[in-house]
C-alpha cells in the first residue's frame, strides 16, 4: 500500500476552500474575538473538558457556518479535510481532534452567555474604525428561513416556535430574519429572529441603532412612523404599495416623478439583500438547523457577521496591506 496520506495532506493546491479560509484568515479580528469569549471558557485542564483552546474551537464553529455543517458532520470533515484542520490549527498529524459534543460545548458556551450577538458587535466596531459601516440611513428587510415542516420526529410534532407566513400565493412553515442594514454599504447593523408569521412591521423599530436619520423599507412597513415605538426625528421612505405604483399615469408628469422616485427608493432597498444572498447562497442557510428561535437567532447573529466581513473582504485586505511596515515589503 502506498504512503501517500502526509503526500496529500501537503498539498500546495489552491482549491476555493483554500482561497476562501485564506481570506478570511486574514479578515476575522481573532485576537478581539477571543478576547471576548476567553473570560466564559472553562479553565483549560479541568476534569472531563478536551484541550482545546479558545481559538481553535472558534476557527471551527465558524467554518460551520460559512461550510453549512452540523456537530457531527464538522467532526467528519476534520478528519477528511486537511485544509479544516490547517485553518483550525490541528495540522499535526498525531494531533487530536475536537469531537462533535466538544464542538456542541462551544456553541453551548457562546448561546448560553449570548457572545453571538457580542461578535456581531465586535465585528461592526472593527468596520466602524475602518469607515465601512456608517451611521447615517438605515434598510429594513425580512427574509424568511425555512423549517422542517414534518412530524415524523423524536416528538412527533413541528416545533412550536415556528410558524406558518404566506408570501404571494404559497404558504412557509419557519422564522422570519429581520435585520437593519447600512444605507450606504449594506453591512448588517442590528438583528432580529422571530416566528415566520410575525409582520415585519412589528419589528420595524427595533431594526434602528438610533443614530440614523432616514430609513427605507419595502411596502411592508406602512405606518411604521406612526407605531408607538416610532423614534422621533427619523424619517421614513417607505415604498408604494405595488397596486398604487401600477396605477400610476405614465402620460402625467407628476406620476412620472413619483414613479422615478420610487424607483431611486427601491435601488437603495437594495442594499438589504446582499446580506441575505450572502448567507442564503454563499453560506448554504436555507434551512433553521435547531430547534427554537434563541438558538436560530443566535447563529443569525454569528451568520450576519460573518457575511459583513465577507462583503468587505477585499477592502480589508488591501488595507491592512497598504499599512504594512517598509521592513515587510522590502523582506
Amino acid at each position: 500500500m502506498k504512503q501517500d496520506s502526509l503526500a496529500f495532506s501537503q498539498t500546495t493546491r489552491r482549491t476555493r476552500k483554500r482561497e476562501f479560509l485564506d481570506s478570511m484568515e486574514r479578515v476575522v479580528p481573532w485576537a478581539d474575538l477571543v478576547s471576548l469569549i476567553e473570560p466564559y471558557a472553562p479553565e483549560a485542564g479541568r476534569r472531563g473538558q478536551q484541550p482545546f483552546g479558545v481559538e481553535v474551537l472558534l476557527r471551527i464553529h465558524f467554518m460551520q457556518q460559512w461550510f453549512n455543517l452540523s456537530d457531527p458532520a464538522m467532526e467528519e470533515a476534520l478528519h477528511d479535510v486537511p485544509v479544516f484542520r490547517d485553518f483550525a490549527g490541528l495540522s499535526g498529524w498525531n494531533e487530536a481532534l475536537p469531537s462533535d459534543s466538544s464542538i456542541l460545548r462551544f456553541r453551548r458556551l457562546l448561546e448560553r452567555h449570548k457572545l453571538a450577538e457580542q461578535i456581531l458587535v465586535t465585528v461592526n466596531d472593527l468596520l466602524s474604525r475602518r469607515g465601512l459601516l456608517l451611521k447615517a440611513g438605515t434598510v429594513v428587510d425580512a427574509t424568511l428561513i425555512a423549517a422542517p415542516s414534518s412530524t415524523k420526529n423524536k416528538d412527533g410534532s413541528r416545533d412550536p416556535e415556528m410558524h406558518q407566513s404566506k408570501k404571494g400565493n404559497q404558504w412557509h412553515f419557519g422564522m422570519k430574519s429581520h435585520i437593519g442594514v447600512c444605507a450606504d454599504s449594506g453591512l448588517v447593523h442590528t438583528v432580529r429572529g422571530t416566528a415566520g408569521n410575525v409582520n415585519d412591521v412589528l419589528q420595524a423599530n427595533s431594526l434602528l441603532h438610533g443614530q440614523e436619520e432616514v430609513v427605507f423599507g419595502d411596502a411592508g412597513y406602512q405606518g411604521a412612523d406612526k407605531r408607538p415605538d416610532a423614534r422621533p426625528g427619523v424619517t421614513w421612505r417607505v415604498a408604494m404599495r405595488p397596486g398604487l405604483r401600477r396605477a400610476l399615469d405614465e402620460s402625467n408628469p407628476i406620476d412620472v416623478m413619483v414613479k422615478k422616485v420610487e424607483k431611486l427608493k427601491a435601488s437603495v432597498r437594495a442594499k438589504v439583500e446582499h446580506p441575505f444572498r450572502v448567507i442564503k447562497r454563499q453560506f448554504g442557510h436555507v434551512k433553521v438547523r435547531y430547534r427554537g428561535l434563541k438558538k436560530n437567532t443566535q447563529q443569525l447573529h454569528t451568520l450576519f457577521a460573518l457575511s459583513n466581513l465577507w462583503m468587505v473582504r477585499k477592502v480589508l485586505v488591501n488595507s491592512k496591506a497598504q499599512v504594512r511596515p517598509k521592513s515587510a515589503l522590502m523582506a
